[in-house]
């Protein structure tokens, strides 16, 4: 199964010209990639997803904490998180290919009602973790690649591929982890709210009582577990969305490095670049220009 994952992907990827990226699909939420070589870290906001290397290895931090995956495993993701991702092995001859899959929380929910009896909930844990893909969830994610031939036919065999792979996930080994991403009411969603508020007004300061009640949860029940879930405080959590948020737009040329300071909520200019330089490795102006330029043949 693995090896017919990897000639889907090579062939997909080829398709667009087998350049290194990441490549969006005509399947909502499917997003795959492809490296010919070791790359520096890059940061983004994983959303509750199902992220499978197929050929390859790639590292995720979250805060302080490192998660490593090869080939034939997944990252499953719980929760809205900031983290830094690079491919740890790759070359022109071995590709790095993988996949990354939004889960629809929805189709989870569904899945989740209907299994008698339903998964408990394990103890609290970071909202992220690696398993085994295994054989039954691998088969479902290479039908949903095959969707990619026909791209008409996603409407309606989407939902069905998703609701298999939400079953797969919720019947497996790590079913006490991904219960939790379904569960309306438990600690999981109750923060994800609060990372809701944050995400919305990333230059508002923090207010520990006004997530706390988005949350419904005392303030000291809430910060413990949102840094269960997210490894952070509220306030480490923000200031990594604000950095994300003006890279992303000094990336985009939307703004220089002290428009983006201010526009996520910075009021010193130097503090931003310090603590800008300790998450992406140079200042503002330097890493910005090291992202723009060519990458250099592997």
């Amino acid at each position: 199964m693995t090896q017919a994952l990897k000639e889907a992907l090579v062939r997909y990827t080829d398709a667009r010209g087998g350049a290194d990226g990441a490549y969006a699909t005509a399947v909502d939420g499917l997003y795959l990639m492809r490296a010919s070589g070791e790359a520096l870290p890059t940061a983004r906001v994983y959303r509750p997803a199902l992220c499978v290397v197929v050929q390859g290895a790639k590292q995720v931090l979250l805060g302080e904490a490192a998660f490593d995956y090869t080939e034939g495993q997944a990252l499953v993701v719980s929760v809205e998180l900031p983290v830094l991702g690079k491919v740890t092995r790759a070359s022109a001859q071995r590709p790095f290919l993988g996949l990354n899959l939004d889960l629809d929380v929805g189709i989870l929910r569904e899945v989740m009602a209907q299994l008698d009896p339903p998964p408990r909930p394990g103890p609290g844990r970071l909202g992220l973790f690696v398993g085994g893909l295994g054989e039954a969830l691998a088969d479902c994610v290479l039908r949903l690649l095959r969707l990619l031939d026909t791209p008409e036919a996603v409407p309606v065999l989407y939902p069905g591929l998703m609701r298999e792979i939400g079953y797969w996930l919720l019947a497996g080994p790590h079913a006490g982890e991904v219960c939790k991403i379904a569960l309306a009411s438990g600690p999981t969603q109750r923060i994800a709210e609060a990372i809701r508020l944050l995400r919305e007004d990333i230059a508002r300061p923090v207010r520990i009582g006004q997530l706390a009640a988005a949350a419904n949860m005392s303030p000291s029940s809430f910060h413990q577990h949102f840094k269960t879930l997210t490894s952070m405080t509220p306030l480490q959590y923000q200031k990594q969305l604000r950095l994300l948020e003006a890279r992303r737009l000094m990336l985009a040329g939307q703004a220089n490095a002290a428009a983006a300071a201010y526009r996520v909520g910075y009021e010193s200019a130097s503090q931003f670049s310090r603590e800008y330089a300790r998450m992406f490795g140079a200042p503002p102006r330097r890493d910005v220009a090291c992202a723009r330029a060519p990458a250099m043949p592997a």
